[in-house]
């Protein structure tokens, strides 16, 4: 009798004891929850403070990238007269995969949007070069190459590196 009484004694302080844990838990979770939200949005404006101008750099740098490899701006900087077509085409995917490794890290910074836009951009610019060369006879020199490339530019719809910059501007209007 005197067991079966100390049994019964713990097991009502047990279940008083987790029913008063229970109840302090409920009425205090409210609050400990507020503290962390609170928390974890100060730690996201710090963040967004420190990586505010390394994403816009990164914009910045993609948007160069793009100016870097549009063709109008390409064949100018390569001096394309004093080659053949082949040494040009050979210069100007080298000169389009160097850049897009030089920027290959931006893509931490900005959105997959962004970063699908240069790719994109990247992968027309090879094309519109091998495409165009395939249509030119061996012989042509790097001038009627240049020449080519930018009457096919011409006569695209619509010019990739403009709607390129323009779809990145978007996304930088998103950030602020």
């Amino acid at each position: 009798m005197v067991m079966y009484s100390y049994l019964l004694d713990i097991v009502k302080y047990t279940v008083a004891g987790l029913g008063v844990v229970w109840i302090a838990f409920y009425l205090v979770k409210p609050y400990l929850d507020k503290s962390e939200r609170i928390q974890m949005l100060e730690f996201k404006k710090s963040v967004a403070n420190h990586t505010l101008p390394l994403r816009l750099q990164a914009y910045e740098r993609i948007v160069l990238f793009m100016e870097r490899i549009n063709p109008q701006n390409m064949l100018v900087r390569l001096n394309a007269g004093s080659y053949s077509a082949a040494e040009l085409h050979g210069i100007i995917i080298s000169e389009v995969r160097n850049e897009y490794q030089h920027n290959i890290t931006q893509q931490i910074y900005v959105t997959s949007r962004a970063w699908g836009v240069t790719k994109r951009v990247k992968d027309d610019t090879l094309n519109i070069a091998t495409n165009t060369l395939k249509s030119l006879p061996e012989n042509a020199t790097g001038l009627e190459y240049g020449k080519a490339i930018l009457v096919s530019l011409s006569q695209l719809e619509n010019d990739p590196y403009e709607i390129g910059a323009e779809l990145i501007r978007k996304d930088i209007e998103q950030l602020f």
